[in-house]
């Protein structure tokens, strides 16, 4: 028996991701790589001794959780809160469930989010600026929050802080393009987070004097999150008119948090959020009305 089970839209998945992974090593060197070794060390095994007893192999899914997380976490992450996240993810947030399949929230944002909660300073405090040895305790985010501007041009070509796998967004939306093209992901689900993401932030600088919106969509993990993790097809839902609804939540849910909240991201809490809600917007839409 093969150790990974092949799952082709997995593996378009990760053939996405291998541009953005690429990137982030050019900015971030053998940070990146170090702590990849432990998540996929970790999340691998987890799953391995799991799925083990059932009598099956592991899923090409868990590399992508992996991928994901590691592309999620901040460059000067301790490699124990690598650890933790990957282990939480694959076990609390998948395994069980049942496995492959049967989640309801997305892996990668679980572990992301509990490390996130749980490990605050480590997570959101200390940033590296891209190609340097220099730490700085501000992310775009956080400047925009406290009313400084930022250099647009620097937020387009990824070279600035925040998580490894983040900042490019021509990367990131050539995958969008090659995702939905290899109809791996759902237009809708993004075009809906994206737009209404959009529409509050720009409601928001207009009548709340919020922060600019085209800086406020390139900064964070905005893009990523809703191209390579909202559109999760396991606990995304299924419905073509449930993934606009979806969407909506996820992209109202991040912009409110990243306002009004303590937290300067909130793009994980919208995909939780809307990981909720999935089931029900599937069964909810789906109905078809009574004639009487």
């Amino acid at each position: 028996m093969a150790f990974f089970q092949k799952q082709p839209l997995m593996r378009r998945v990760l053939y996405s991701l291998v541009p953005v992974y690429l990137f982030a090593f050019i900015l971030y060197g053998s940070r990146l790589l170090w702590l990849s070794l432990f998540v996929f060390t970790t999340g691998i095994l987890t799953e391995y001794v799991m799925e083990r007893q059932k009598g099956k192999a592991v899923t090409e899914s868990v590399l992508v959780t992996c991928s994901l997380l590691s592309l999620s976490l901040p460059p000067l992450t301790p490699w124990w809160v690598a650890i933790v996240a990957s282990f939480f993810a694959v076990f609390f947030a998948k395994e069980v469930y049942g496995g492959f399949g049967r989640n309801i929230f997305n892996p990668a944002i679980v572990g992301r989010l509990f490390v996130y909660i749980t490990f605050p300073i480590a997570m959101t405090t200390n940033w590296l600026l891209p190609r340097t040895d220099t730490v700085t305790s501000a992310t775009p985010l956080d400047l925009l929050r406290a009313g400084s501007t930022v250099d647009l041009k620097d937020l387009f070509f990824g070279v600035r802080p925040g998580a490894m796998g983040e900042s490019s967004v021509l990367l990131i939306v050539a995958a969008a393009v090659y995702l939905v093209l290899t109809k791996t992901a759902s237009f809708r689900i993004i075009l809906s987070t994206f737009t209404s993401a959009a529409v509050l932030s720009f409601l928001l600088e207009q009548f709340a004097n919020a922060p600019s919106t085209v800086a406020m969509l390139f900064s964070g993990s905005l893009l990523f999150v809703t191209v390579f993790m909202a559109t999760d097809p396991v606990s995304a839902p299924k419905k073509a008119s449930s993934q606009w609804l979806y969407g909506v939540i996820i992209g109202v849910c991040t912009v409110l948090i990243r306002t009004y909240s303590l937290f300067s991201e909130g793009t994980s809490f919208g995909v939780l959020m809307g990981n909720t809600f999935a089931s029900l917007l599937d069964e909810v839409l789906s109905k078809k009305k009574v004639k009487a």
